[in-house]
């Protein structure tokens, strides 16, 4: 995520871009399909599956929760938001 923010500004989070080593709790960047193709969104994985990962995408609303495929960086269907 560099060049998001001023000049030589770093991204502000830590994500875990492996799929093979998800656990619960590691910060994700993922993608929504649709309308929302191609920006960016952060998630905390709360559930990891053999071929899904299970996404809280709003700390505010912990209960709301999105499943996205099992990659670097997961998509998520844009009807799930």
């Amino acid at each position: 995520m560099l060049g998001m923010g001023e000049s030589g500004e770093a991204c502000p989070f830590e994500f875990n871009f492996d799929e093979k080593t998800f656990k619960v709790g590691d910060l994700v960047s993922y993608r929504v399909t649709g309308s929302l193709d191609g920006f960016p969104f952060v998630g905390t994985l709360v559930e990891v599956h053999e071929d899904y990962v299970m996404i809280a995408g709003d700390p505010n609303q912990p209960d709301v929760l999105y499943r996205g495929s099992r990659e670097s960086r997961p998509v998520v269907s844009e009807d799930q938001v």
